[in-house]
């Protein structure tokens, strides 16, 4: 599924959402990123359909919740950090109740995938751990056909063997260029090597949106002598910071641009981009 957002605004109380424009292809992992209040958890209510748009316009397959929000949330499946399943019935019994509301929801594939995560079904879910109700969940996302998965900081709750295996599941579920994923987590690792899209937020503004590729071509991480890193534009320096043993610096990034051989250029992780982004203002 293909997301379109343009000139996406909302505001809300203490906080706004200002400007976005960005075409998430189908096929794609998008990765949102950004700080505790950047506006992540707005993004991904207007996605589905939690807030309406103030202004601005917000197409997922070409589609609008004001004419088409049964259709479009038919097609969503989601794992949020809030746990929306009752804690009193059985995992089984949960999907099955809030199956109803989709008109793909398949009780056998519920069943397969909880115990391809070693889930009991007849447990009750309140009794599940947190990593394991996010399981449950996932399960659930998968088990109604959905084509596009949005992911609310799920990863930091599974251990290292479920989370390879999350992943091989995202790439098996994208592979027909049909699906799509918007996946919001704190662990950048996992977006370095899983993301084909990119979404930086920096207190309700968009800072980079696109292809993974075209964030590569866009920055670099240079090290080496201080002095070389300041003979660079600098308009080009980021962010520079000076320790005992030389310095690093996050630099915008052109095929004009020239480094001192004795500099050391390559790409910044997720990482380090929003780290050194982020206290670009500091002295």
């Amino acid at each position: 599924m293909t997301i379109e957002a343009k000139g996406l605004s909302k505001k809300l109380k203490n906080f706004q959402l200002d400007n976005l424009s960005f075409t998430i292809p189908s096929g794609y992992i998008c990765g949102l990123i950004g700080q505790n209040g950047a506006g992540k958890t707005t993004l991904l209510h207007l996605l589905l359909g939690l807030y309406q748009v103030d202004e601005g316009e917000l197409l997922i397959d070409g589609m609008d919740y004001a004419g088409e929000e049964k259709r479009i949330h038919n097609e969503i499946g989601t794992v949020l950090t809030e746990e929306l399943f009752d804690p009193s019935l059985t995992l089984m019994q949960n999907g099955n109740d809030y199956g109803r509301y989709y008109d793909a929801y398949d009780k056998k594939a519920m069943e397969s995938y909880l115990e391809l995560f070693g889930l009991e079904k007849s447990k009750k879910f309140g009794r599940l751990s947190k990593g394991e109700k996010l399981k449950c969940q996932f399960a659930f996302a998968l088990s109604h056909d959905a084509k596009l998965l949005i992911l609310d900081e799920p990863t930091g709750n599974f251990d290292p063997e479920f989370r390879e295996q999350f992943f091989k599941i995202l790439k098996e579920f994208i592979a027909d260029g049909s699906r799509s994923v918007v996946l919001a987590t704190h662990l950048t690792e996992d977006l370095d090597r899983m993301a084909d899209y990119l979404i930086f937020l920096e207190k309700g503004k968009q800072v980079f949106a696109g292809d993974i590729e075209k964030f590569r071509d866009s920055y670099r991480m240079i090290s080496g002598e201080a002095y070389k890193i300041r003979l660079l534009q600098k308009e080009k320096i980021i962010r520079m910071e000076e320790n005992a043993y030389g310095a690093k610096a996050l630099t915008a990034h052109s095929r004009l641009n020239r480094y001192d051989r004795e500099l050391v250029v390559a790409y910044p992780t997720i990482e380090e981009f929003m780290y050194f982004y982020g206290r670009r203002k500091e002295e």
